[in-house]
């Protein structure tokens, strides 16, 4: 590959066979492709929805149940090759997102979606990174007047749709590049499926290493502790204490704020079960200001979905963090990592004392009750420590798949001409 500057319509980037090739040219879908619209009838095939960032979704499992109903046979039949634009807006694609259907054979899709099939000379692999690159988006966005109707789509014409242009090379180029491409994919779902099956040998591993509830022996042990028996019954509350967390507002954080902090949102987004470095700092008086003294547990007390309260539980071991409102904090002589995993575990027991409508609320003096029961110091801190090197393979590999997704995205910047050239 080679830099070029010839063109606004000419990438940073071309493969050693195109350097110095003519320029790209903008090609309108409505040119390139071919709509589908054939309906279902009375064929017998999955009815599908689109989830950005995912794709296509089999509605039973997005919905939990097919929501098809009486339309079911006005859906559009859509086969492998063939594209969906789903004009539901989303974070990732505010102007609605396109995926091509692979490895699918047939599927029954909602007849509000766009589908089109692409003529010769146009490569699927090609067009699908420019909608990954969200081409269509930055085109679509001059035509919606106004935010999603009642049934969350946006008010796009197929006129509009179609007059979507897509900076495009000759079909060799398009195939070149979509190949590359297509490459890095693979790579990057490998490591999705390392880093998956790694975080299901975590979650099978911590089902044998604690008791199931009303037990007090896990199914795994250590070799060194087969003979030890029965682990300690008790409760939460008997083997520790909580308190609250104090203030920390949203909008007293400040990048030169002084006091570094833990905020229970954090606690879903940012931490996992160890906390190794904080992200906020807040401007509140230290006075009015709860302080770690490092090693203790910290569990969301506010939530939208009651199993992800206990799933959510961080071990806090660094001195001297604020605390802020909204997250219980768990003190106990025993090892705090130990039964920060355990607390993880239990995310089930958890969700039954959560309470609340729309949003839900865990008071510690609800898990207090709890019955669980603990072996020996010695066994705690083995248990926790095969734990943390499972914590640290997966994050090693998180990261690796987060740089790959990384050197995709830039080189795609490369590879195709800026979307604001292609703007019409």
């Amino acid at each position: 590959m080679s830099n070029t500057d010839k063109s606004a319509l000419v990438p940073k980037l071309r493969f050693p066979g195109f350097q110095g090739a003519e320029p790209w040219r903008p090609v309108a879908l409505g040119e390139a492709s071919t709509p589908v619209t054939e309906r279902v009838g009375e064929r017998k095939l999955i009815p599908v929805s689109i989830s950005a960032g995912i794709g296509f979704v089999p509605q039973a499992e997005k919905f939990g149940r097919d929501i098809s109903g009486n339309q079911y046979q006005l859906y559009t039949l859509v086969k492998d090759g063939d594209f969906v634009y789903n004009k539901g807006n989303s974070l990732k694609f505010p102007e609605g997102c396109i995926y091509l259907l692979q490895d699918w054979g047939q599927v029954a899709a909602p007849n509000v979606f766009i589908c089109f099939r692409l003529k010769y000379g146009y490569s699927n692999g090609f067009f699908q990174n420019c909608f990954e690159a969200n081409f269509h988006g930055k085109q679509l966005k001059r035509h919606i007047t106004s935010g999603a109707r009642s049934n969350g789509l946006l008010n796009i014409s197929k006129d509009a749709f179609f007059g979507v242009q897509i900076p495009t090379p000759t079909l060799q180029e398009q195939q070149e590049i979509a190949d590359c491409l297509s490459s890095l994919d693979e790579l990057i779902a490998a490591q999705v499926r390392k880093v998956d099956a790694l975080k299901t040998h975590k979650k099978g591993l911590m089902q044998q290493l604690f008791p199931r509830e009303g037990e007090t022996q896990p199914r795994l042990r250590f070799p060194e502790f087969r003979g030890a028996g029965d682990w300690v019954p008790t409760t939460i509350g008997a083997i520790g204490s909580f308190y609250y967390g104090k203030s920390a507002p949203k909008w007293s954080l400040e990048e030169s704020a002084a006091t570094p902090c833990v905020r229970y949102g954090e606690l879903y987004t940012k931490f996992g079960a160890v906390i190794t470095e904080t992200y906020s700092k807040t401007n509140i008086d230290p006075k009015n200001l709860r302080f770690s003294k490092g090693g203790e547990i910290l569990v969301p007390r506010v939530g939208e979905k009651p199993e992800d309260f206990g799933k959510n539980c961080s071990y806090l071991p660094i001195k001297n963090i604020a605390i802020g409102e909204m997250i219980s904090v768990f003190e106990t002589k025993q090892n705090p990592l130990f039964f920060t995993h355990y607390f993880r575990n239990m995310y089930r027991q958890f969700a039954a004392v959560v309470e609340g409508q729309n949003v839900k609320n865990l008071y510690y003096t609800e898990l207090e009750p709890l019955a669980i029961s603990h072996p020996i110091l010695d066994e705690q801190q083995r248990i926790a420590d095969c734990l943390t090197s499972l914590d640290t393979l997966i994050t090693a590999a998180t990261q690796e798949l987060e740089t790959l997704k990384i050197h995709k995205k830039g080189l795609m910047q490369q590879l195709f001409p800026s979307a604001q050239a292609v703007e019409v």
